[in-house]
């Protein structure tokens, strides 16, 4: 797991560590047991202080995301233990769109463009998907 830190974004380096960890529980690219990165070697990795990461997994434990196993680590929760695996993929899809309906208007597509272009590159993607989805048919001799 590689994780980022943008010391110029003006929030705090152990809230992006905690949206990253979130993120990434949501998205199955942490899954459910799988041990976090130990704070020190996550610190120098990142080159942060320790009390930072730690900042980070406590809080991260508070939302029930991670569980702290003394001795042995930090731990993604089990699916459906954390209630936030949901309302984080959708505050994460909120963030994205709000991003796009922001780049829209700077760049002067009224809502309706916006709304058409949405449609054209679901279906456009739905296409692609479809393309590369393995022959289901029997073959014919």
């Amino acid at each position: 797991m590689i994780f980022q830190i943008n010391f110029k974004s003006g929030l705090p380096v152990y809230l992006q560590l905690v949206e990253q960890i979130k993120a990434a529980a949501a998205s199955g690219a942490l899954q459910p047991d799988e041990p976090l990165p130990g704070i020190r070697p996550l610190a120098e990795e990142l080159r942060v202080n320790r009390n930072t990461i730690a900042k980070a997994y406590a809080e991260l434990e508070s939302q029930d995301v991670i569980e702290s196993i003394p001795g042995k680590g930090c731990f993604v929760k089990r699916k459906g233990a954390s209630p936030l695996k949901k309302d984080a993929r959708r505050k994460l899809l909120i963030q994205e769109i709000d991003q796009a309906i922001v780049q829209a208007h700077h760049l002067q597509v009224s809502p309706e463009e916006f709304v058409t272009l949405v449609h054209e590159r679901l279906a456009a993607m739905e296409a692609r998907q479809r393309d590369n989805e393995p022959d289901t048919q029997p073959a014919t001799l």
